[in-house]
């Protein structure tokens, strides 16, 4: 029977989880690493670091906005309060979102202790959050039954379902919470930290003897040796001389650390670790060595990251923000247009286009570069460089000339 059997038939019963590392029985304490991998020490690993960081940074500066259907027209609406400010004053929507991010992408949950209540009724009959102030993930403790959640502690102090914010990613039928990348990829991550880790011993001395002083002539004692090693340090530390008879070898050893299979075992680790955090190598500078991917543009990689990797994560954050923070039939979107920015040649060709398909009017099209609309003396010029108004309204929108 697996962990994750074992696990899933204890919910079943009524169990109570730490954090989301109890989702694995990993047996931890036998492990023989020098590094042991938590939420925390997995964020000194540069590549977990830097996928967390990435996701995170590019989730939390997507505007978010909140819309309704009127005749089958997507109409933006005012946003409540807790999706501009939704830590109070002191923690506006930007940190807030990072954050949160942060500990779904490490930990596949999210948790914070709802504090105020609009006057909007909620699905569950309660004024909807207006605001919640986000918790550490190791002050969490839940107790369930099954898949509900029945109690929350943080802080020893004991909550209702209902009083907690939860979001949750990287679900399996049958948990209350989501999975943890790190808990799953704790092996790897732990193994290229302790790499780290020994190669930093070992260059500091600390690991492994850096060199071997060797008498050829006779047997010494441990008073001789000692009286030899001090002789040879002094002299190494001031950058003096060591005298010595023609009896004494002096042999560094080897630097492990530097041979090929020790650097391509981290390289590969590093490879393992965007896997599990959902970064393609390359975009946190660790790209697989022989491997090359060419874009036509930095707007269609972008779009290939959107689509398999970052976007399921945004739609689940709606969905969560659309049913529990505001009422409907208002749904929220967060906008990726920041993510599918074009280079400016690509931008006006797009526009252009768009405007001579009759998709977009000129007054649009300029609109979309903070710009008013045309005026009549605006039109006038245009006129005299290019001739009649009937020039096609694409070509006076972007400045182009024919």
């Amino acid at each position: 029977m697996g962990a994750w059997t074992r696990l899933r038939r204890s919910f079943a019963r009524r169990a109570q989880l730490n954090s989301a590392e109890d989702l694995l029985d990993a047996r931890r304490g036998k492990r023989t690493g020098k590094v042991h991998v938590t939420g925390d020490t997995a964020l000194r690993h540069s590549a977990v670091w830097a996928c967390l960081r990435l996701r995170a940074d590019l989730v939390s500066t997507m505007p978010v906005d909140v819309y309704r259907r009127v005749n089958g027209i997507q109409v933006e609406v005012a946003k409540p309060p807790v999706l501009v400010t939704p830590g109070g004053a002191r923690v506006g929507m930007i940190e807030w979102l990072y954050s949160s991010q942060v500990d779904l992408d490490r930990a596949g949950n999210t948790f914070g202790i709802i504090t105020e209540r609009s006057g909007v009724i909620g699905p569950d009959g309660r004024g909807l959050p207006a605001r919640i102030e986000l918790v550490a993930l190791a002050d969490v403790t839940i107790r369930a039954t099954g898949s509900e959640v029945t109690k929350f502690l943080i802080g020893g102090t004991e909550y209702e379902p209902w009083e907690i914010w939860h979001e949750k990613q990287y679900t399996v039928a049958g948990m209350p919470l989501g999975l943890s990348p790190v808990a799953y990829a704790a092996w790897t991550i732990e193994e290229s930290l302790n790499a780290q880790q020994f190669a930093r011993d070992w260059f500091a001395g600390g690991a492994i003897p850096m060199a071997e002083l060797k008498n050829t002539g006779k047997t010494i004692d441990q008073g001789q040796a000692r009286v030899a090693r001090e002789a040879f340090e002094a002299a190494v530390e001031t950058g003096g001389l060591f005298v010595h008879g023609n009896d004494w070898e002096y042999k560094p050893i080897q630097a492990v650390a530097s041979q090929s299979a020790f650097l391509e075992a981290r390289q590969q680790g590093i490879s393992d670790i965007a896997r599990y955090f959902g970064c393609p190598g390359d975009m946190i500078d660790a790209a697989v060595s022989g491997s090359s991917i060419t874009y036509a543009s930095i707007t269609q990689r972008n779009l290939q990251f959107l689509i398999m990797h970052l976007g399921p994560a945004i739609t689940r954050r709606e969905d969560a923000f659309s049913r529990g923070l505001v009422s409907g039939p208002r749904f929220v979107k967060l906008n990726t247009d920041a993510l599918l920015r074009m280079d400016p040649e690509a931008r006006a060709r797009t526009i252009a286009a768009q405007i001579t398909a009759r998709t977009l009017t000129p007054s649009e099209g300029r609109a979309l570069d903070d710009r008013a609309p045309l005026t009549e003396e605006q039109f006038a010029e245009f006129d005299r460089l290019f001739g009649s108004r009937t020039t096609p309204p694409s070509t006076a929108a972007t400045g182009a000339t024919t």
